[in-house]
């Protein structure tokens, strides 16, 4: 006889096809070209760098960018320009089949608070399409002790 955790085990090994391995294998290749992505782009202002995990076309629904490759290109322009020092600390990464998402601390000029991020990407095969974001301002005074990271 077999313990009920060895049967566990062994059903969940069962029901592990090799398409949930492959979709398993996907969301973290996402996550990686995502990850790889924001510190060429945002942190070290790369656009050359950042450019090779953009797809054919890149939608961008922040109402203050452009689309396309020029668009990202003219942020990062501005980021090196305004603050050269701006630095983003990701706190969490999820993904979802296509979709990855970043929940972020974003710091422009050093010693002030920055501000809290929550980017999305849409990605296919492993190169990002499409991104959104939300942006909060991190308040000097929270109604809560919960902190936003």
């Amino acid at each position: 006889m077999i313990s009920i955790l060895t049967a566990v085990m062994i059903l969940g090994v069962t029901l592990m096809t090799p398409a949930a391995f492959s979709a398993d294998n996907q969301e973290e290749q996402n996550k990686k070209s995502v990850l790889e992505f924001y510190e060429k782009a945002i942190n070290q202002k790369d656009f050359e760098a950042a450019s090779k995990y953009l797809g054919p076309r890149y939608t961008q629904h922040n109402p203050n960018a452009a689309d396309g490759a020029t668009g990202l290109q003219a942020f990062l322009q501005f980021l090196r320009e305004r603050y050269p020092n701006s630095h983003s600390d990701i706190k969490r990464v999820f993904a979802d089949g296509d979709y990855v998402i970043l929940h972020v601390h974003a710091i422009r000029e050093v010693g002030t608070r920055g501000n809290a991020i929550v980017d999305i990407f849409r990605l296919e095969n492993s190169r990002i399409v499409e991104h959104w974001d939300v942006n909060q301002e991190i308040p000097e005074k929270s109604a809560n002790t919960n902190g936003m990271f």
